[in-house]
């Protein structure tokens, strides 16, 4: 009856984190394994006890004070003096920009709404058409959940209880490997629609903007760099970001008001929450899926099927492809890592990080499409453009993000070699 209860709140849009507590509340129940009640609230806030899930809103604090201190404008300025003077420069510049971005705020969704608001009417205002700038803008939010910082790598460290330093490194290469893919795309379609030609700056602007930027880049190099040559953990890292962004904001720039502090903090309390929330449930759902032996009785089913490791891969990719059009991909995450990373490692000898690196990845491909498609239409909604329009326009990004996961999946050292 459990899996039932679980499946018909899912469709009928009960937040994700009611549907896990319900479930294993009725799967009590339903166990006349009474006693579990009196540990239930203990068993909630336990799985919250981990020092790595303070980085999630300290990251997420990291964007609102980059946002607010004028950050964001000067490394999209900066952007301009590397890729500005090519045909479709201005594509590659958001493209660039979207890479610096995912370095810092690690939230696709945060990455699709800032982003969008600062580079679609720049892009409409030199002629690109507005589907195709803001598809490119979308496309890009999909960097920030690999390129470290990633806000979903954090929580899938967590709950694989594997090193989310190591779990950043891991999405380094791949990182790479999709935003190369994504110049391509617009390099050839660049070719085909004749882009209007940038124009490179002069030396003395150049200076000027890059010397602005220098400031904003110190946050970057904090988080990337600190973990990189183990000076610092995650959670520490994301600590020192948000304290040179608020530092940066208010004494260098300006722009930055102490004053503004309390809404920021009240902003990120809220979005952290309702990620900590969804853990904590996720926690006790773990009852159910122990007692149910839900991994050990797919691992046996899926076993039958196929025996190699990259075919098995394969049919997750399929199945969370599936998963990621109905169900956010934090919440996708937070349901399908403890019953698929048992098999991928037990039964296939899959490394965590690999397996890690290709479902998040997977799963955010999910907020480009319908009929969930949350970045869709936040990217619609910021550049009042339809998302019918930005579909249109994001199909050749998807297919590169498609052959970036085959690659994935096929070559475990794509993801592990820096480890």
């Amino acid at each position: 009856m459990s899996p039932v209860i679980f499946l018909c709140a899912l469709f009928l849009s009960v937040p994700v984190a009611i549907v896990l507590v319900v479930t294993a509340i009725w799967y009590i129940w339903e166990s006349g394994n009474t006693v579990l009640y009196d540990s239930f609230m203990q068993k909630m806030f336990g799985g919250l006890e981990n020092y790595g899930l303070l980085a999630v809103p300290l990251f997420m604090l990291t964007g609102e004070l980059m946002n607010e201190g004028g950050m964001t404008r000067r490394l999209i300025n900066m952007a301009r003096i590397f890729v500005g003077g090519f045909r479709g420069g201005l594509a590659y510049i958001n493209l660039l920009s979207n890479m610096f971005m995912a370095a810092i705020i690690g939230s696709a969704t945060a990455q699709i709404a800032v982003m969008s608001r600062a580079m679609v009417p720049a892009m409409e205002e030199e002629g690109y058409d507005k589907g195709f700038a803001a598809a490119t803008t979308a496309a890009g939010g999909l960097l920030a959940p690999v390129i470290p910082p990633s806000m979903m790598f954090v929580i899938y460290g967590v709950l694989a209880q594997i090193s989310i330093g190591d779990m950043f490194i891991a999405g380094i290469i791949p990182g790479l490997l999709l935003s190369l893919s994504f110049v391509l795309v617009i390099t050839l379609i660049g070719l085909t629609r004749q882009f209007p030609k940038g124009t490179w700056m002069s030396r003395k602007d150049a200076g000027r903007a890059l010397l602005n930027a220098l400031p904003a880049l110190l946050i970057p190099v904090a988080i990337i760099g600190g973990i990189l040559f183990g000076i610092a953990t995650p959670t520490e890292s994301a600590a020192i970001a948000s304290l040179i962004a608020f530092l940066v904001g208010w004494l260098v720039y300006g722009e930055l008001k102490p004053g503004h502090l309390g809404v920021m903090f009240k902003r990120t309390a809220v979005n952290a929450s309702m990620i900590i929330f969804m853990i904590a449930a996720a926690s006790v759902f773990g009852w159910v899926i122990i007692y149910e032996e839900v991994p050990q009785k797919l691992a046996a089913l899926i076993t039958t099927i196929t025996s190699d490791p990259f075919m098995f891969l394969l049919i997750v990719n399929a199945a969370l492809l599936l998963v990621g059009m109905v169900i956010d991909g934090i919440a996708a995450i937070i349901l399908i890592t403890p019953i698929l990373l048992p098999i991928a490692t037990g039964s296939y000898d899959i490394s965590p990080y690999q397996f890690g690196v290709v479902i998040c990845l997977n799963l955010v491909l999910g907020l480009l499409t319908p009929p969930v498609g949350i970045g869709l239409y936040i990217a619609s909604s910021m550049s009042d453009t339809s998302p019918g329009a930005i579909l249109r326009a994001l199909w050749p990004f998807l297919l590169a993000v498609t052959l970036v996961l085959l690659l994935l999946s096929y070559f475990e050292s794509l993801s592990t070699i820096l480890i």
